[in-house]
């Protein structure tokens, strides 16, 4: 269910050259056409969509490299939310 939300948000705030629901998980997102600033607007939807906050350090490529990548941090903010 995660990936397909973050699929929704690519596809209103990636301004992705390809269509965000023809990717697969671990299909490289800059890749796809995604851009640093694109980046940005897709860190604040993803923080507003699941109620997160996205630590500064882990503002980097490495995490929203991929669906899966993003994926795996949001429930992993969501699961430390959780517990704290």
């Amino acid at each position: 269910m995660t990936h397909n939300k973050i699929r929704m948000i690519l596809k209103t705030h990636g301004k992705l050259s390809v269509d965000a629901v023809t990717l697969a998980d671990n299909d490289d997102l800059y890749e796809a056409g995604l851009s640093s600033f694109a980046t940005v607007q897709l860190m604040l939807a993803l923080e507003d969509e699941f109620g997160v906050e996205i630590p500064e350090k882990l503002l980097n490529r490495r995490t929203f490299a991929s669906i899966s990548a993003i994926a795996n941090v949001v429930e992993s903010l969501n699961g430390a939310r959780r517990t704290a």
